[in-house]
């Protein structure tokens, strides 16, 4: 097999990188690789713990796909075993544990969505169960013995908790264990993931070297921030963008990331050259973001999806425009006097606010309109007449449509 040139291949495969260890190590690999012809072996596992892959996932999946196209070999490891542990990276406290069960109802959906970003055609596919799930007491005792106590108890995670006295169970020691044993099993060359990995991609090495293996090399990138623009991209905050997201969905969430995040996501979510990417960044960021939606939501979907998506944002959002699926809520008229409703008991009614302490804030600060020309509601007090189609709006992202019954 033909490579491009080693140099060529660092440019790529550092871009979006913070850490490459050993680095010297991956130029010797990509070097012997371009003399013999023989591809290197790109590892990345991932855990099928929830259903939805989200842009945070596609960091490393991205890479993975450098590789390929730089003509190596790409191998994916369903984690179907590690999942039934839980990773402890990054955590400060137990992960609750999924049941059997979960795991591979989860799993079934995970290779379509990875097939957005990897082409599968070309990759190996391998659940770690294949191997774990034949082991005996005495095999799993063995491999055990590799790794100490205080070892385990470097870890970030683990030493956090030990200090604030936070729960570690057993059956987290094992998960670094698993998975640098996942490397032993597919001969592992190269492993893709994120900085908080660094201790578990390490422990692979010591049990490839224990085997009589090569050792790879880990390739780390960033974590990918939130649309809150702090705390790691996650499901369970609330911050993220999942790649089976409708194109709106992912454009809407797009145009409300924080400015000063935007360089990581031109960087770490596209291949868009940097001297562009500079280029975009130096004018108004509200067209930074409708480029930067077109191509991430592009990439998922199709462009002219991807276009409608942001032109449909312009028009209900941007420009202040109409949406077009404006949920109905349901109001009786038996909380009606005289065909009226109180503002503020409005806005709670049709759970467009949490507390009626929201719904007086939000009318105080002008956030509470009506109709389709969103007229300001002025005043708390204010009785507002109730019709069937009115339109409530509670900011920009929150509105429905009344329906009397």
């Amino acid at each position: 097999m033909t490579f491009p040139p080693v140099d060529d291949q660092l440019e790529i495969i550092r871009r979006g990188v913070e850490k490459i260890v050993p680095e010297d190590e991956l130029r010797k690999m990509l070097e012997k690789s371009f003399a013999t012809g023989k591809p290197l072996r790109i590892k990345y596992g991932i855990d099928p713990t929830g259903v939805d892959l989200h842009l945070g996932h596609t960091v490393p999946m991205r890479k993975m796909r450098q590789f390929q196209q730089l003509g190596h070999q790409a191998v994916i490891i369903i984690g179907n075993y590690t999942a039934l542990v839980g990773d402890p990276s990054g955590r400060d406290e137990t992960r609750a544990r999924l049941t059997a069960e979960q795991v591979e109802a989860n799993a079934q959906d995970y290779l379509k969505q990875v097939g957005k970003v990897v082409d599968l055609s070309k990759a190996e596919v391998h659940r770690n169960g294949d191997w774990f799930a034949g082991m005996d007491f005495a095999r799993i005792l063995e491999l055990c013995s590799k790794v100490t106590v205080a070892q385990l108890l470097t870890r970030d995670d683990f030493s956090r908790r030990f200090k604030d006295e936070h729960a570690i169970y057993l059956h987290e020691c094992l998960y670094p264990l698993m998975q640098g044993w996942d490397s032993v099993e597919i001969r592992a060359d190269i492993e893709l993931g994120g900085t908080e990995q660094l201790y578990t991609f390490m422990l692979a090495r010591d049990l490839q070297r224990d085997a009589g293996l090569p050792l790879q090399c880990s390739v780390m990138s960033p974590i990918l921030v939130g649309t809150d623009g702090i705390r790691r991209m996650g499901k369970s905050l609330g911050n993220y963008i999942g790649i089976a997201e409708s194109p709106y969905e992912m454009t809407k969430k797009l145009m409300q990331l924080p400015d000063d995040v935007m360089r990581s996501y031109f960087e770490l979510l596209t291949d868009m050259p940097f001297e562009e990417v500079d280029r975009i960044l130096a004018g108004h960021p509200k067209t930074a973001k409708q480029i930067l939606a077109r191509t991430i939501a592009g990439e998922y979907n199709s462009v002219e999806e991807a276009e409608e998506a942001v032109a449909r944002w312009e028009r209900e959002i941007g420009a202040g425009g109409l949406p077009s699926d404006i949920p109905e809520t349901t109001l009786s008229r038996s909380e009606c006097t005289d065909g009226k409703v109180a503002a503020v008991d409005l806005l709670f009614l049709l759970k467009l606010v949490n507390t009626k302490s929201d719904g007086r804030r939000l009318i105080q600060q002008g956030g509470a309109k009506l109709g389709e020309d969103k007229s300001p509601i002025g005043d708390i007090n204010e009785m507002i007449a109730i019709e069937d189609g009115l339109i409530v709006w509670a900011g920009k992202k929150k509105f429905c449509r009344v329906k009397l019954v």
